[in-house]
């Protein structure tokens, strides 16, 4: 008998494809695993600096003059649109909100408090908190997930950021792929 159930069992796993696999967007995939959900997301960070209507502007600076890589002791206040996609014109998502500043005196190395909300799909009204250290000059960096609300109550995981391009004036655009573990 319990022979029988173990065969349903992965007989029913093999015909879905996953265990507990749900979303209702391309950009994210989220699989419960019956103590957790982990989800995965991949999608695009838009830091522009320039033009009459940036998404990041300068909010503090030190008093004297900064002569480390990256100005230590700036710090920008963001507005910065997610898209699924790296053109600007490509589907919104949701927005990074929060702040970051240049923290290390003879590095880039950005120190990033922002929220993550997301705008789109089953992941309407979640967020994710990060709070870490971005060490910009590396082609990839890995960042600390710390919380979250909606879907992401209670979240711990990481991001894994790749610029995508970055221009004369410092618009950036940033790849995200993110691993987020909430308990059930």
């Amino acid at each position: 008998m319990v022979k029988s159930m173990v065969t349903l069992f992965l007989l029913f796993i093999l015909a879905t494809g996953t265990l507990g696999q749900t979303s209702d967007v391309s950009w994210a995939k989220r699989v419960d695993t019956g103590s957790q959900v982990v989800t995965t997301m991949q999608f695009y960070f838009h830091d522009t600096l320039s033009g009459s209507n940036p998404s990041a502007v300068q909010v503090a600076q030190p008093q004297s003059g900064s002569t480390s890589l990256g100005g230590f002791g700036n710090l920008m206040m963001v507005d910065d649109p997610l898209t699924e996609g790296p053109d600007k014109n490509s589907k919104l998502i949701g927005h990074a909100r929060g702040m970051y500043g240049q923290a290390a005196q003879n590095e880039l190395g950005l120190i990033m408090v922002l929220n993550y909300g997301f705008t789109d799909g089953i992941y309407k009204d979640s967020t994710f908190s990060l709070l870490s250290l971005n060490p910009a000059m590396q082609a990839v960096r890995e960042m600390t997930i710390v919380g979250g609300t909606g879907l992401f109550r209670l979240a711990r995981g990481y991001a894994l950021a790749q610029t995508y391009s970055i221009n004369s004036s410092g618009d950036a655009v940033v790849g995200y792929n993110v691993t987020i573990s909430t308990y059930i």
